[in-house]
C-alpha cells in the first residue's frame, strides 16, 4: 500500500489524481477504486491506495481516505507586503491581509483552477503547466516552504 494526498477528483466525472508522499507524477483515481463514497474525497485529504500500471500510466485501486472528513480547512493569515503601488497606505492591518498556503494548498488550488479553465488538458500537460507555475513562485517564495 502506498499513501498520498488527494490533488483533484471530480465526482461528476468520476476520477481524479492522487499525490504520491514519495514524490513523482500523480496518479490516476476512478471512482470504481474508491473503498468508501465519492462525495467524501475532496482536494488535500490523505489517502492509502495500492499503486498500479494502467493503460495509461498509474493508476490507484482499492482507494480510502486515512483521516476523518473536516468540514472546513483553517487557512493562516499573514501582512501583504506592500509594493510601490502601495507607498503610505492608510488602510487598517485587517485590509492588508491574505492567505498564505502551503505547497500542497497551493498546487491542490492551482489544478483546480487550471482544470477550470481547460478541462481538455491531459494528465501530463497538467503535471507540466503545474511544475512549472510551482518553481515560479517558489523561486519567489509566494508560498510556505
Amino acid at each position: 500500500m502506498a499513501t498520498g494526498t488527494v490533488v483533484r477528483f471530480d465526482e461528476v466525472r468520476g476520477y481524479g489524481f492522487l499525490a504520491p508522499d514519495t514524490g513523482g507524477e500523480d496518479v490516476f483515481v476512478h471512482v470504481n477504486d474508491l473503498r468508501e463514497d465519492k462525495h467524501l474525497f475532496r482536494s488535500g485529504l490523505r489517502v492509502e491506495y495500492t499503486p498500479e500500471v494502467g493503460d495509461r500510466g498509474l493508476k490507484a485501486s482499492d482507494v480510502q481516505l486515512l483521516e476523518p472528513v473536516r468540514t472546513a480547512a483553517v487557512r493562516r493569515q499573514a501582512p501583504v507586503v506592500g509594493g510601490p503601488d502601495r507607498p503610505g497606505s492608510a488602510e487598517s492591518d485587517e485590509d492588508l491581509l491574505c492567505d498564505v498556503l502551503s505547497h500542497t494548498e497551493f498546487r491542490n488550488e492551482l489544478t483546480e483552477a487550471l482544470l477550470d479553465a481547460a478541462p481538455s488538458l491531459t494528465a501530463a500537460q497538467l503535471v507540466q503547466v503545474r511544475r512549472r507555475v510551482l518553481e515560479l513562485v517558489q523561486a519567489h517564495n509566494w508560498i510556505e516552504a
